[in-house]
C-alpha cells in the first residue's frame, strides 16, 4: 500500500521513526512528511500567511522524507502535494503521551489524521502513554500496520479517523485492544502568577496533567486498566457504531 505518515513530534521522534521502518519492513510504499520542530498541542492548526518550506530528509532507506517547517496539519497538505502517487491511507504518531479524552481537541497528532481523513484519506492517530521506549513503539507499529492491512479501506466512514492509544506498559503486558468511547474527563491545570526578574506579570501552566475522573467505559478508563484502546471518530463525534465493517482488532 501507500502510505503518507506523520506526526507532531517532529521528523526527529521516535515513534514516526518506529512506523517509517515497520512500513518499509513490510513493503509499503512510504512518503514521510512531518514537522521540522516539536508541534505538540496545536490541534488543526494550518498556516495561513507564511511561506512552507520542505527539506528533503535522507534518514530512511526505502522511504521519502521530508521536514516540514510547519504544522502538522501543514504536513499532511504539503505532503500530498509532494507525492507522486495517491496515498492509501494516512498514519499520524506514534505521539510521546496519550491523545485520549479532551486531549483529542488539542492534539497535533489527531489534527494531522483529521488532515488527511478531509483529504478523504482513511487515518489513524497513534499515541503512547509517557514513558514511553524504542520497544513499545515497534510494537505498536506493527500493530497499527497489522489493523491496517486487514481493514477494509473501502468500508471507511467518509471522514473517519481511527484513534489508537497504549498504556506505558511493555508490548507482552499489554491487555486486548478495545473498541470504546471518548472520555468527556476534562484537565483540571491551571495556570501559577508569577514575576519576572524586570517586574512583569507572566502565567505558567502547571504540569501536573491532572484531570475529572473518566467515564467506566471510556478510552481513558480503559487506558488505566492497561488495555490499548480504539476509537473511530468523525471530527470529534464517535462513529464507533460503524467500526466493525471495517475493523479488525483481534
Amino acid at each position: 500500500m501507500n502510505v503518507l505518515i506523520t506526526n507532531d513530534d517532529g521528523i526527529s521522534a521516535s515513534g514516526l521513526d518506529a512506523l517509517v521502518k515497520t512500513a518499509v519492513a513490510r513493503g509499503h510504499r512510504v512518503l514521510v512528511s512531518a514537522p521540522a520542530t516539536q508541534q505538540s498541542a496545536v490541534s488543526q492548526h494550518l498556516s495561513l500567511n507564511r511561506p512552507l518550506f520542505a527539506h528533503p530528509v535522507r534518514q530512511w532507506e526505502g522511504a521519502e522524507a521530508w521536514a516540514v517547517e510547519g504544522t502538522p496539519a501543514d504536513c499532511v497538505r504539503i505532503g500530498l502535494e509532494i507525492a507522486d502517487f495517491r496515498p492509501d491511507f494516512c498514519v499520524s504518531g506514534i505521539n510521546d503521551g496519550e491523545n485520549a479524552g479532551s486531549a483529542l481537541y488539542y492534539s497535533g497528532t489527531y489534527g494531522a489524521a483529521k488532515e488527511a481523513a478531509m483529504h478523504h484519506l482513511p487515518s489513524f492517530a497513534v499515541s503512547i502513554m509517557r514513558p514511553i521506549d524504542d520497544v513499545m513503539c515497534m510494537a505498536m507499529a506493527e500493530r497499527v500496520f497489522s489493523m491496517a492491512e486487514r481493514a477494509d479501506l473501502s468500508a471507511f466512514p467518509a471522514g473517519a479517523v481511527v484513534n489508537i492509544n497504549a498504556p506505558s506498559l511493555p508490548p507482552a503486558q499489554l491487555k486486548p485492544a478495545v473498541l470504546c468511547s471518548v472520555s468527556d474527563a476534562y484537565f483540571l491545570d491551571r495556570y501559577e502568577k508569577r514575576v519576572s526578574p524586570n517586574g512583569t506579570v507572566y502565567y505558567w501552566m502547571n504540569s501536573g496533567l491532572s484531570m475529572e475522573e473518566p467515564e467506566p467505559e471510556s478510552d481513558y478508563a480503559y487506558l488505566r486498566r492497561g488495555h490499548v484502546t480504539v476509537t473511530v471518530l468523525t471530527g470529534i463525534r464517535q462513529a464507533n457504531e460503524k467500526a466493525d465493517s471495517f475493523l479488525k482488532l483481534t
